[in-house]
Parts: structure tokens; sequence; C-alpha cells
């Protein structure tokens, strides 16, 4: 593929592949919840990168239209939230054990996170689509990260669309306190983890008995 020209075409797997995945781990979700047991995804949302954001990764990492699609790995990208940092990896254990996709690159923002202070969770998996000429194996990228993480990196991400990365002083120490802020939450929270957990199975059942 030396020039992309159909970038309609070319996306298309992408999609498929960004709302099976999702279809896919809702429905993980949704099977601990049935049994009445903590479910360690809370919800999960996915996208594909437009045209334009694409265009502008090629151009800045230097990515040739021939190997784009080994080279640029979240063209389609998944986003998994979680209750508690336990949870993270508990689902990073769920998504090695599944036989519908392949994990090929993974990399613990978490234990190691970035000098932003960026944590999160991040796998690169080999997924397959079935197109009307056969079989298509691609690359998917999976953030998985906890709410109060997604809301720091949230926050971060809309601030770079200002500065593109070269925050002022103030505001990348500012950043920084904010990411141990939500992270000092994340380890409140997990302290007190069992008691959440017993109070979402008091509710669960008590909302089972209202519908009936």
């Amino acid at each position: 593929m030396s020039v992309i020209t159909d970038w309609d075409t070319f996306l298309w797997p992408y999609n498929e592949a960004a709302n099976e995945l999702k279809v896919k781990f809702r429905a993980l979700r949704q099977s601990f919840l049935t049994k009445g047991e903590h479910s360690p995804i809370e919800f999960v949302v996915g996208r594909v990168k437009t045209v334009d954001s694409i265009k502008e990764k090629m151009q800045r990492r230097v990515i040739s239209p021939d190997v784009i699609e080994t080279d640029m790995q979240d063209i389609a990208g998944i986003r998994i939230m979680c209750q508690f940092v336990d949870d993270i990896y508990r689902v990073v254990d769920l998504l090695h054990a599944r036989d519908d996709l392949e994990v090929v690159e993974e990399r613990d923002y978490i234990q190691n996170a970035k000098p932003s202070g960026y944590r999160s969770y991040h796998m690169v998996v080999a997924y397959t689509v079935y197109l009307s000429e056969g079989d298509k194996r691609l690359l998917a990228e999976i953030q998985i990260r906890t709410l109060a993480m997604n809301f720091w990196a949230t926050v971060e991400h809309t601030l770079n669309y200002k500065y593109q990365g070269a925050y002022p002083e103030d505001i990348s120490e500012r950043l920084k306190r904010t990411a141990e802020a939500a992270y000092q939450l994340d380890e409140e929270m997990s302290s007190i983890r069992n008691e959440v957990k017993e109070a979402q199975k008091i509710f669960t059942k008590n909302k089972g008995k209202e519908k009936s």
C-alpha cells in the first residue's frame, strides 16, 4: 500500500474491530453482574482515529503508508474503566486468557508512571475481523485505567491541545501533583473495596427485586 486513497475502505475493518471488542467486553462485564459478582469492568468505550489524526501521526512519527498497519498500533482504540487498581490487573489477566485475541505488547504505566504523572495500563492486541474478501488480522490498543486515572488523562489530553506538550512549568507541576492526588484517591478506595463490593451486591439484589 503506497498511498491510501480510499480512507473509508481502509478504516472500515478498524471500525468493525472497535465495535466488536466493545460488545464483547460489555458482555464480559454483564456476565459478572448476572452472577451477582463484582465486575472488574465499570464501562467500556472505543473509537477509531480520524483521518486527520492518522495523517498527523504519520508525519510526526515518520510512518510510511506501507507500514501503517503494523507501526500505528492505535488506529482502533478501546478504553476499559475500572473502579479499583486491582480490577485493572484482573482485566489484564482476563484478556490474556481470551482465545479471540492475542496480546502482542503491553506497557504498565501504573507501576511506572510517565514523567507527566500519566497512569494507565496499555495493551496492544491482534484481533481478526471477517470481511467479504476473507479474514483480516489487525492491531488495536486497549487502555485500562481507573475512573480517577481517566479523569486526569482526559484533562491532560485537553490541555495538550493548547500547549502541544510544552507545558509551562507551573502547569506541569500542577499536573504532576494532581496525578499523584488521583493515585492516592485510588489507593484509599482500594482500602475500602470490600465494603464497596458488598454494598454493590446489596444494591444489585434490591434492584432485581424492584423489577420483579
